[in-house]
Order: structure tokens, then sequence, then C-alpha cells
């Protein structure tokens, strides 16, 4: 069965402090729902409407939408579209490596990043986690989170198709993110269309305990 996919976004132009704010606005808005994050939500729709158009629209549509939902609901929403949707998974380096071999050497890489821009990866979390990268590119902006960023577009821009595909608000947090970056070139593009085409890479031979994208806090949901 053949998978919809989504034209690659028009850039916005935005300065270095307008996409910190996007990234920070993003991170927040992907991570688990919480009343602490929600209780902020009047507070970010105030600080993203001061961006450019396409990315405050884009934000804006995002929280007009989980503002219908109760807490509840929006994290039960939460759950089934990224713990259970592989294509939806928040964890980059899933996208490049699946559970392979390469995972590992891919999770080192992030590290580094982190700590070349002068922080420490959380314990609690994969460093790869997207809101993470996102928070660390607001607060860190540079070559090192521009480099990290492009080397995984094209997950990125499967996490947006797909997010789309399912008709969730999240696709338009992601929509504000792609604004933020450069143009989609031709190779980036075209490794998309191949992880449309063959999915993450998935043996995970070698491999003591498969690296899975999906958050193991909530053991009871199984990935499909």
């Amino acid at each position: 069965m053949s998978r919809r996919t989504l034209p690659f976004l028009d850039p916005v132009r935005v300065t270095t402090g307008e996409r910190a704010v996007a990234h920070l606005a993003a991170a927040m808005l992907l991570d688990y729902p919480t009343e602490h994050v929600r209780a902020h939500h009047d507070l970010l729709r105030s600080t993203v409407a001061g961006l450019p158009h396409g990315v405050a629209h884009a934000f804006r549509v995002h929280l007009d939408a989980v503002a219908a939902m109760d807490l509840a609901e929006q994290q039960g929403h939460y759950v089934a579209t990224f713990d259970l949707r592989r294509r939806c998974a928040l964890y980059l380096s899933y996208y490049s490596a699946g559970d392979t071999r390469r995972r590992g050497m891919a999770l080192v890489t992030f590290r580094e990043a982190y700590r070349a821009c002068g922080f420490e990866a959380s314990d609690d979390e994969l460093p790869d986690f997207l809101p993470a990268v996102l928070e660390l590119s607001a607060r860190a902006p540079g070559p090192v989170v521009d480099a990290l960023l492009g080397t995984h577009r094209e997950g990125l821009e499967l996490l947006r198709s797909a997010l789309h595909d399912a008709r969730s608000p999240y696709a338009h947090v992601l929509d504000a993110v792609c604004r933020t970056l450069p143009a989609v070139d031709a190779a980036t593009a075209e490794r998309f269309a191949d992880l449309v085409a063959s999915g993450p890479p998935g043996e995970t031979v070698g491999l003591s305990a498969p690296l899975l994208p999906f958050p193991t806090v909530r053991p009871t949901e199984v990935p499909a």
C-alpha cells in the first residue's frame, strides 16, 4: 500500500532569536502533556504570536486543537500517536538506524553534540528525543545543532507526513519546526523517498536489547 506524503514546506525567514523561541515552544509542546505544560499554553500562545506568520499560524492551529481536549484525552492521543505508530517516533536516530547496531553509535553522536554545546544529555531520556534536541537548539544555536538537525532532516519530514496522515494536531508543531529550517536539498529528498519506501532499518542482530524508539514508562503500550 502506498503512503501519502506531503510536499516539503518553504522555509520562513527567521532570526536566530525567533528560531530559538519556536524550537523551545515546540520542545514543550512535543513532550508528554501534563497539567503543568497545559497551564502555560496561554503564555506559549502569546509568545509564538510574535513569530513570522507561517510559524505562528502552525502553532496557533495546534494550540486551538489541543485546547478542545481535556488532559486525559490529550494524553491518550499522545500515547496512541507517538508510542504506537512506528513512523511517528520522536527519536531521530530511529529513522536512520532503526534497531540495528548502528543505533548505538548514532546515540553516542547525539551525546557528543550535547557536550560540544556545553550541555549533558539527560539520563531520563535517550539523547535523540526530539523535544530534547529542540531545546538544545533553542539554548545553544549554532553549527553543531544545525548539523544534527540537518543530518536527520528526512526523519523529521517522515514524522511530519505521518502525523498529518494520522490527522494529529501535533503535525502542526512539526510544520512550525520545519518552517524554521533550511529548504530540503536534493540529497535529503532522496533519503526521504527511500525512508518512505522502506521505513527505518529493522534488523536487531547483535543487539542484546533493542533500543526501541518508544518510551518505556508506559509498559502496557505495545507499538504496532
